[in-house]
């Protein structure tokens, strides 16, 4: 079971819900991506409802998990997480839409996926109606088509499911353009924007993460080194995030467009940041760039990072993951700060920095209180943008070259403020465990 479900308040998203009414199953499963600002692949979503016009509320998007051993308590924690929060933030739900949104796997079609899902759609309304919280609808989306699992009117939801309505076509479609609102694609495409893609590039980068762990963590853990590694991995930051801002606008929303940033950071660059980043310290003084002329280039730079954490490297992708995912939050991109968060607690599960900004982000806390607290950092040491700690007489700048191969481990020191210690050749992930190449664990399910 994956304990980082994706849950949050209505937003600007849902607003569009109040302008106009939606009338039956294909009304509701056009909707969908409106709802979340993407298109919620291998997700089971779930959305309250309010009142006697059936307002939209809280949402909660979770990945299908893979075992139907999991589906019962899956259910049962989605249904009391939807209404208890809802509950906090106001209301009882009076009402539950379900959405169940999976592809075909090869050789199957979507009414077989259909069915497949169908005893999960069936647990998850009777989660929902223990908490006394009626399901309105269930419906499964696949293969362009949708079914209903509540209306057994074969008129309007025939067996072979009805075709989705053509993008742009629709009511909500027209009211989501009116209010500005944009579908960003779909879950997969936003997820593969910030992982690692297996490439012939993999071996250098490697060797280059390995260099930098054997020069870089001694000087971390060394106290009198420590900040001046902060200063070196802060000005490189600087000089990376100019780099990017000169060559021009941002890459297009949509995978396969950030190439001509990843051409620009040489493999030895990233790997000095990356290992850099583990510091608390050092993260939290980059978390600084989160507004203006700094957030833009910011997010490219830590979705470039985050691509760049390959092999034994991929827990070591949680510092960039949830810095791109803090700069978007803080932008007003929710659903592109909910899905790198996500990725950031697959890569480490225990990244309190994570955890935290997923947290305030699904419950709808405003970026702001935070925002302010880093300005004040900033104007207390006369700054405009990360402060770099101050450098001592005498010590070097560049990364100094070195040899082997060792992973930089992170611990449970999180609180002392350094992620990584202790240099060990041949780590394949923190705490030992061994990691996909899809960032999953065993069994555990979610996006």
């Amino acid at each position: 079971m994956n304990k980082h479900q994706e849950s949050t308040g209505p937003s600007a998203n849902s607003s569009i819900g109040d302008q106009i009414t939606l009338r039956g199953p294909a009304e509701l499963a056009d909707a969908l991506p409106y709802l979340m600002g993407f298109h919620p692949t291998d997700s089971v979503v779930m959305v309250a409802l309010h009142g006697r016009r059936g307002r939209f509320g809280g949402r909660l998007r979770l990945g299908i998990p893979r075992s139907p051993k999991e589906w019962q308590p899956v259910a049962d924690q989605l249904a009391d997480c939807l209404v208890t929060g809802s509950e906090r933030r106001g209301a009882r739900p009076d009402g539950i839409v379900i959405f169940l949104c999976q592809d075909p796997a090869a050789g199957k079609s979507g009414q077989q996926t259909m069915e497949l899902l169908r005893p999960f759609a069936q647990r998850l309304r009777t989660a929902c109606g223990a908490l006394d919280v009626p399901v309105l609808e269930a419906l499964c989306i696949s293969d362009g088509r949708y079914w209903s699992y509540c209306c057994p009117d074969a008129r309007c939801c025939p067996p072979g499911g009805s075709v989705l309505a053509l993008p742009g076509t629709s009511v909500m479609a027209a009211a989501a353009a009116y209010a500005g609102i944009q579908v960003r694609g779909s879950l997969r495409e936003m997820e593969t924007r910030l992982m690692a893609r297996p490439g012939p590039e993999d071996g250098e980068q490697v060797r280059a993460l390995d260099v930098a762990g054997l020069t870089l963590v001694p000087r971390i853990l060394n106290g009198d080194e420590r900040e001046q590694v902060a200063a070196e991995t802060l000005d490189l930051a600087r000089m990376l995030m100019e780099r990017l801002r000169e060559s021009g606008p941002p890459p297009e929303e949509r995978p396969g467009t950030d190439a001509g940033d990843d051409a620009l950071i040489a493999p030895d660059e990233a790997a000095a940041l990356i290992v850099g980043l583990q510091d608390r310290e050092t993260r939290d003084l980059a978390a600084q760039w989160m507004e203006g002329p700094y957030a833009q280039p910011a997010l490219r730079l830590w979705r470039a990072l985050a691509r760049r954490c390959v092999g034994p490297y991929e827990t070591h992708a949680a510092a960039p993951l949830t810095l791109a995912g803090w700069v978007a939050w803080s932008t007003g991109d929710e659903p592109g700060a909910r899905v790198a968060l996500g990725l950031a607690l697959q890569a480490d599960p225990d990244y309190h920095f994570a955890q935290l900004l997923h947290q305030a982000c699904n419950e709808g806390i405003d970026p702001e209180a935070l925002r302010r607290c880093l300005r004040q950092e900033q104007a207390a040491h006369g700054t405009t943008g990360p402060r770099a700690p101050r450098e001592r007489p005498g010590q070097r700048h560049p990364v100094s070259p070195g040899g082997g191969r060792a992973a930089a481990r992170r611990s449970r020191g999180d609180r002392a403020g350094v992620n990584v210690l202790k240099a060990r050749p041949g780590a394949v992930g923190a705490r030992g465990r061994v990691r996909r190449r899809d960032g999953r664990r065993g069994s555990r399910s979610g996006r």
